[in-house]
């Protein structure tokens, strides 16, 4: 399971009074990972790549063109809450790459805040068109997320509710680094507010 620790030499997390969770969400292509990468190493926290926790049947059924069911994904989305309140014991934040694509998948996630009064769960929801993560998907190389499963992916994705208000939206359609620049935006702007 990878987990990358705050970069020595990575810019100074900001003080903040809360702990935070922020999950970099939405369909394959978007570019969760780059974005996860370039927040662990802008503000020094930790961060889980979703990806490595499912289970080798989990993976293998999605290397074989299957989508996963809800039942394929809850145990998965339990592991990687119990993973995130873990590493906050000795973080003030934790980086999470995670499709989320349905809100029942985001609720699980969320769960990481009851109970825990200084806990903040967030959601960077990165938004881009079907054709956009298309071509972004035939663009990789040796991953088992294929370019037809993206379409399975936009057609279950549940666009986040006004009501879901830990959910920050970014535009996604654009070049790597705008994107990143984006999100890193969003980010700060909620840390500022709760330091």
């Amino acid at each position: 399971m990878a987990t990358h620790n705050p970069p020595a030499n990575g810019g100074p997390t900001p003080k903040s009074s809360q702990k935070h969770i922020w999950i970099i969400t939405g369909p394959a292509g978007c570019g969760k990972t780059s974005v996860a990468e370039h927040l662990h190493k802008t503000f020094s926290l930790p961060y889980l790549e979703g990806d490595t926790y499912h289970t080798p049947e989990n993976v293998s059924k999605m290397a074989a063109g299957y989508p996963l069911t809800d039942t394929d994904r809850w145990d998965w989305l339990i592991t990687l809450r119990t993973a995130c309140l873990s590493t906050l014991k000795s973080s003030p934040g934790v980086i999470l790459t995670c499709s989320a694509l349905k809100r029942k998948y985001r609720d699980v996630l969320r769960i990481a805040s009851y109970g825990h009064a200084d806990v903040r769960v967030h959601f960077v929801f990165l938004k881009a068109s079907e054709v956009v993560l298309m071509e972004r998907v035939r663009g990789r190389k040796d991953h088992y997320m294929k370019d037809y499963m993206v379409k399975s992916q936009v057609e279950s994705l549940e666009s986040p509710g006004s009501d879901e208000e830990d959910v920050l939206p970014v535009d996604a359609g654009g070049e790597a680094e705008e994107v990143k620049g984006l999100a890193e935006g969003v980010v700060e702007k909620v840390m500022q507010v709760s330091a």
